[in-house]
This record gives structure tokens, sequence and C-alpha cells, in this order.
């Protein structure tokens, strides 16, 4: 969705930029055709390595004959790389890493193996393009050349995830609390890493003091038909206190009824997105020192320790303490942050920037 959104923008339209996928189809796909985007497949089966995409890919370079190759992750640099050091009159490749590396026997065996080919052959790489600093330093950890670290963040829509006061009744009224109630929000799949048991022992510590806390939780798999969330809500007394929204579409307008946003998680995040969307819709953030997480707030909300439910508490407890207008003022303090630093337009600014510096270079012999 991030290469998407480059695409969509001037950016995408400035160097005509064509996209090569590994594989066939997929909805990005389809949504790069709809921009106008011009996509090609190689058709290449998952897990199945092919020599004959490689030549294709080689076909379709030597068509388009680009200035830059910008691989999307770690199989796209690896076949990038080889093919470009095929050529003849060879393009810069700048690889694209867009997730964090906590352990890698987590990743699928072929992954693993394509990882350990990344961090041997990044040195033929003109630069890596790591979309947040845990995710560079990780991969530095497990051999990736560091002279060619290059972070660029995620960019965010500041139109489509703004403050909405309608939003903000619309959804209040629909989850049954009222204006003054305090609320506290979630977004998230669920998944260890995300800890929710975290976020929900957080809860029961603030609701015995707070009778006008209420919270919403939602994402993939967090709805009423996970038996186990459920049964953690019931243990804490959280039935009534507690809201399951599911896999929602609308999570600006979710973002926007919230006092105050929290990303409870335990590990696992590299540049976590929902923070930086709550904060572009003016909401305040509570946040795990995990990832990016602590830089993505800088000064415009309160950062705790992972896996420390009374602190998070705590922080929620300072939160409420602020007031209406205090909250207000830090999420307006929030979404500055975004506008200036993690804006989409900042964001295509920095890898046009990129480009046009990769192509000033000196080539290298």
């Amino acid at each position: 969705m991030m290469l998407f959104k480059l695409l969509s923008s001037a950016l995408g339209r400035a160097h005509g930029a064509v996209v090569v996928s590994l594989v066939s189809g997929g909805a990005v796909s389809d949504r790069l055709k709809s921009i106008g985007v011009t996509v090609e497949t190689l058709a290449m089966q998952r897990g199945v390595p092919s020599f004959a995409a490689l030549r294709r890919l080689s076909g379709i370079m030597r068509r388009e004959r680009p200035a830059v190759v910008q691989a999307w992750m770690y199989h796209a640099n690896l076949a990038a790389t080889l093919v470009r050091g095929l050529r003849r009159n060879r393009p810069l490749v700048a690889w694209g890493v867009r997730q964090s590396l906590y352990e890698i026997t987590r990743e699928p065996r072929l992954t693993r193996l394509v990882i350990r080919a990344n961090a041997w052959l990044c040195r033929f790489a003109d630069v890596i393009v790591y979309n947040s600093h845990t995710s560079a330093r990780q991969h530095e950890r497990f051999g990736f050349d560091p002279s060619l670290t290059h972070v660029i963040p995620n960019g965010f829509d500041i139109d489509q995830f703004r403050p909405d006061a309608d939003a903000r009744r619309r959804l209040r009224q629909e989850w049954g609390v009222t204006d003054d109630d305090f609320v506290v929000g979630l977004v998230g799949r669920y998944h260890p890493m995300k800890d929710h048991r975290n976020f929900l022992n957080a809860a029961r510590l603030l609701q015995q003091e707070c009778p006008d806390a209420q919270f919403v939780m939602a994402g993939p798999d967090v709805d009423g038909a996970n038996a186990e969330l459920g049964r953690m809500i019931e243990e804490r007394g959280l039935t009534r206190r507690v809201r399951l929204l599911g896999d929602r579409k609308d999570t600006p307008d979710v973002n926007a009824a919230l006092d105050v946003a929290s990303s409870s998680s335990a590990w696992g995040e590299g540049f976590a997105n929902v923070i930086g969307e709550a904060m572009s819709c003016g909401v305040p953030c509570v946040v795990t020192d995990v990832g990016d997480s602590a830089w993505i707030v800088g000064d415009t909300g309160l950062v705790v320790p992972p896996r420390d439910p009374e602190t998070l508490a705590a922080a929620w407890r300072k939160m409420k303490a602020l007031g209406p207008g205090g909250r207000r003022a830090m999420g307006a303090g929030a979404r500055q942050r975004v506008i200036e630093e993690f804006s989409l337009g900042a964001v295509v600014k920095q890898y046009d920037a990129l480009y046009q510096d990769l192509v000033a270079r000196p080539r290298r012999q």
C-alpha cells in the first residue's frame, strides 16, 4: 500500500514508473492499474525460484532502460540485484526493506535463505531504504551494510486521517458512550506481539479508579468470535467496558472518536502505522517503547515500557488528568508532527530527493 501511495502521487507521474510484480495479480496490482501505472508480472509461483522469471525481468529492464530500480522487500531485492549484475548498462538499484527482523527463525524457511542472500549481496546495491530505524539497526546486526542505510518512514494521507467532530459524535453514539466518557482505543490485529493482554490488564487497573473509562479494540480477529479474547475480557470484569469492533474499514472515523490511542505491543513493531494514523486524526497516543514508536510520537504523546500494565494505566491516567482541552492541544501537536515528518507529501519528497541524489552520484565501477 505504501508503494501504491507513492505511485499515486506526483512522484509516480513525474518518473513514469513501471511496476514489476514477482507473482501474478493481487488487489494492489489492480489498484495500480486503475491509476494508469503499467504493471508487468513475472508469474512466479510462491516459494519456487525461477530462472525463467529472471530472464523475463532482464527483458523488461532492457526494454524500459530504467535509471533507478526500486526493489520492494527481500525477494525483489534479490531478483533486481541478480538481473542488474547481468546487464551491460546497469541501472542503479535501491533496495527496500519493509519489515523488522527480531528473530530470523520466525520467518519461513525459504525467506530465511533469501534474507541471508540479501545480507551477502547487499554490497552490490546502491542504497538500502528502510521504513524504520529499528529495522535498519536489526538488519545491520544481521550483516546488511550500514554504509548503505537510508531511512524513509511510511507516509500518511493527512486529508483522509484528520480530526472529525461528526465522526466522533456518530461513533460514540454507536458505541453507547457519551462525550464525557474517557475512551481509550487499540487498533491492531489479534496477535501475541500486539499484547492485547497487556492492554486489558491496564484497562482493569484504570477502570477501578475511573468509572467513566471505556475501551475500544479494533482489528482482524478482534471481535466477538474470538473466544480467547472474550475470556480475557470477562476474567477482568471488563465486559461492559470493552467494545470489540473487528476489522473496520473506517479507521479514520474510529480514531477521531477516541480520547487516547494506544499501542501495547510487546515486540515485533518496526514503524507502526496505527500510531501515525491516530496522530494524524489529532489524537494523542500512549505507546510502548517497541520499534520506532517512541520516535513517531516524539514529545506529542507518552511512552511506556512493554509488558508493564501498571505504567500503561498510569500514562492513561495522566492523559485523563489533562482534560479535554489539554488532550486537544496535545493531539494538535501530534497532527502537526505527522504533517511535518510523516505526511505522504513529506515522504514523497524524501524518495524524490534520494533518486535525484543516486542519479547524480559518480557511477561505481
